[in-house]
């Protein structure tokens, strides 16, 4: 299948930055969208940003100006780079991703949607 390993997440203060990776790994046939998602206590998840592999970004307005997602596409691989973190920022990111995988028999499974085990990122005031 589609495994996604995620990396970077720490404790920061306000203000400060933090860059998370996530790489895509398995019997890959296609990724399709890839971004990050985050689930702080007490709330839904929600979709933070994401990236088609064309480059297309979108942002949760909350984020927007701060983070910036990117990916490379020779290397499966999603970035997002957090600047002037903010408290409120503070949450369990998950990388998340469009995508399919060859069946070891052969053949193509349809895409289906794929998470990391996630990140903790702290931001202290």
């Amino acid at each position: 299948q589609v495994q996604l390993v995620e990396s970077g997440g720490g404790l920061v203060q306000a203000g400060g930055s933090l860059r998370l990776s996530c790489a895509a790994s398995g019997s890959i046939f296609s990724i399709n969208t890839m971004g990050w998602y985050r689930q702080s206590p007490g709330k839904q998840r929600e979709l933070v940003a994401a990236i088609s592999t064309g480059g297309r970004s979108n942002y949760t307005d909350s984020v927007k100006g701060r983070f910036t997602i990117s990916r490379d596409n020779t290397k499966n691989t999603v970035y997002l780079q957090m600047n002037s973190l903010k408290p409120e920022d503070t949450a369990v990111y998950y990388c998340w991703c469009v995508g399919s995988y060859y069946y070891s028999t052969g053949g193509v499974a349809e895409e289906s949607d794929y998470w990391g085990q996630g990140t903790q990122v702290t931001v202290s005031s």
